[in-house]
């Protein structure tokens, strides 16, 4: 669909089995306003991440379903929730000032029908605080690990869980972590074993992407993805 100034991926959640997902900054409000409504026509859900104040106030004026989740910086517009698939997934912050990425993780991973445990403010400066919630954490079937400074959380939780951890770098820290850098580059040299590393503030990907881990681990993948005709 053509709308001008975007074209509108209408079978994206055809062949993902979730809509085309909507990334504001940049984008006027009128323009994230136009997108989201095409696709809304088609479809039971839709996401919009990176949304200013702005942007979410025309999404809310427009439509009634629309809910902004201000600390994730994400508006979510829903028919009715998704039904929620088996599992869980642990999404893990190591400290408060990293808590907008890992909401984002968070929020993408819910509206894409996934039981979402927080775990917030863990990082490796106080370890007690991790080992306090292992429990909860070895049991998800996918985990989330956010960290900004030197990035260290993911490795450590890794070594002490059976399940794929996503680390997510943030931009969080000061002069010589070079806006996320650092951490990208301590998790992307991490000696735990199935790190998988996204890249820096990206906490849409991650949830993205545990989604369709947990999607694999609960056999719900393949019933979520509608067949493609023509």
């Amino acid at each position: 669909m053509d709308l001008g100034f975007a074209s509108v991926d209408t079978h994206r959640g055809l062949r993902k089995g979730f809509p085309e997902v909507i990334f504001a900054a940049g984008k006027t409000a009128r323009q994230v306003v136009e997108i989201a409504a095409r696709l809304f026509r088609v479809e039971e859900r839709v996401l919009i991440t990176r949304v200013s104040a702005e942007q979410a106030g025309a999404l809310r004026k427009r439509f009634k379903q629309a809910t902004y989740h201000n600390l994730a910086r994400c508006v979510t517009v829903q028919k009715k929730p998704a039904p929620k698939r088996p599992g869980v997934i642990a999404v893990v912050c190591a400290g408060t000032s990293d808590l907008p990425v890992a909401e984002e993780a968070a929020v993408t991973a819910e509206i894409m029908g996934n039981r979402v445990e927080r775990i917030a403010d863990v990082g490796v400066a106080g370890l007690h605080r991790l080992l306090g919630r292992l429990e909860v954490i070895q049991g998800a079937n996918v985990i989330v690990v956010v960290a900004g400074m030197e990035g260290a959380l993911p490795s450590v939780v890794a070594g002490l869980v059976s399940k794929p951890v996503i680390a997510v770098p943030t931009s969080v820290g000061y002069g010589a972590s070079f806006g996320g850098l650092a951490a990208l580059l301590g998790m992307l040299n991490s000696c735990g074993s199935g790190v998988t590393v996204v890249n820096i503030d990206n906490g849409f990907g991650a949830g993205y992407a545990a989604s369709q881990i947990n999607g694999l681990a609960s056999g719900a993948g393949a019933k979520n993805v509608k067949t493609l005709k023509g």
